[in-house]
């Protein structure tokens, strides 16, 4: 049995050990551990929301780990403290996960100012794992300047991650697309700022014209009521030069120090609030259904559908229906 109250308290303390408990205790399915998850939660409630969350994502080789670990370091020189929730895609076959990014960032894992926990995606749609939003309040209790949330790098889908964080930053490859490709919806259209990486080398040419192909871009999209002028933005980094992080630092503060004085900051996380509880109903719903005397019928009729005697879409009318009645 988990003392949830101490557990807390040295939360409070940023103990490390006591931080990588707390996460994988949230993080746990099981009943009873769900209840001390939500306690735990809401013992810490008071403390957190003074940290900055900034969501990051990109497509997979685009340089996330190495960008991180240098943009982290780049922070702790400047006395910042900073969590690292890095997500990574867990099997659909044996629902494993590598949980390799600690280990890439070898420079980073070993600065005491620097909290580094990889957590599985468990097969959760949006980049992110179910409970990484609980993971952040409790980083933000710990006394964490800046929690810095990695998605797992799947592709335009990928927007969940802006409903638990402040800013929203896409990292991109040199010749990564064009002008036409920044302005599909989705994953573009959420991006507070884009920062095309290894701009450096021979890459460098290829980084600065997609820089501007999406610079480009951005100015198509219509433009957001909470982002003054020239945001979105879109900007060069180099993880491995070290280049470039300055400015786009510079840049996250200034979106965020406006967005407060507008009063858009606060609204934001309001929002998001509302979004997590109506998420938490809807996968609340899932799992009583899942448990309930209809998912008898809900194999019954996915049986008939796999020997191709019932149309899906009839099927789940009947399932629907069924529930309706009760």
């Amino acid at each position: 049995m988990i003392d949830v109250e101490k557990l807390a308290e040295k939360i409070l303390t940023q103990d490390r050990r006591a931080l990588s408990r707390a996460i994988t205790l949230v993080e746990s399915s099981r009943k009873d551990h769900r209840a001390q998850a939500v306690d735990l939660v809401q013992r810490l409630h008071q403390d957190s929301g003074q940290s900055l969350r900034i969501g990051l994502s990109g497509t997979p080789g685009v340089g996330k780990s190495t960008f991180i670990e240098t943009f982290g370091s780049f922070l702790t020189a400047q006395g910042l403290s900073v969590a690292v929730l890095a997500v990574d895609p867990s099997s659909t076959r044996s629902g494993g996960s590598i949980l390799g990014d600690k280990t890439r960032m070898n420079r980073l894992a070993r600065d005491p100012k620097a909290f580094i926990r990889p957590s599985p995606s468990q097969s959760h749609l949006g980049g992110v794992a179910r409970r990484t939003r609980e993971a952040v309040a409790i980083c933000e209790a710990a006394g964490f300047d800046i929690v810095l949330i990695e998605t797992v790098g799947v592709g335009q889908s990928e927007t969940i991650v802006s409903e638990m964080a402040d800013l929203f930053v896409l990292l991109l490859a040199p010749a990564g697309g064009d002008e036409l490709q920044g302005v599909k919806r989705g994953i573009m259209e959420m991006a507070d700022i884009i920062l095309v990486n290894k701009a450096d080398g021979d890459l460098k040419p290829a980084a600065v014209r997609t820089c501007a192909d999406y610079a480009g871009a951005l100015r198509l999209l219509r433009k957001r009521e909470q982002d003054p002028d020239h945001f979105p933005a879109a900007m060069l980094v180099s993880a491995v030069a070290e280049t470039g992080l300055e400015q786009a630092w510079k840049s996250m503060r200034d979106l965020v120090k406006w967005r407060k004085k507008a009063g858009h900051f606060q609204i934001k996380r309001a929002s998001q609030a509302r979004f997590w509880f109506e998420e938490d109903v809807k996968q609340g719903v899932l799992a009583v259904l899942a448990q309930s005397e209809i998912q008898q019928d809900i194999q019954k009729m996915g049986e008939r559908v796999f020997q191709g005697d019932l149309l899906p879409t009839v099927a789940a009318a009947e399932i629907l229906a069924k529930l309706s009645q009760d």
